[in-house]
């Protein structure tokens, strides 16, 4: 009887220490929402509200820029 208790402390364990690897935490995508009233575009990670669509794809910079390209340059 006394494997039990050890038995779930170890799952208990194993659970705790591999958790962190199903849960990952990333920026919301910013998109463009366009107004159904008048056409205006808004840049936002969220619908700014009812008459609001999504008017394009998630862009992954903030406020809609693109990502930055970095260049490595090896050196010798």
């Amino acid at each position: 009887m006394p494997f039990a208790p050890r038995l779930s402390c170890a799952l208990f364990a194993l659970v705790v220490l591999l958790a962190p690897l199903l849960v990952q935490a990333a920026p919301a995508p910013w998109y463009y929402w366009r107004s159904l009233v008048d056409g205006q575009r808004v840049c936002a990670q969220t619908s700014p509200g009812p008459g609001w669509e999504q008017d394009s794809a998630p862009h992954e910079g903030p406020g809609c820029q693109p990502r930055r390209k970095v260049l490595i340059v090896p050196m010798r």
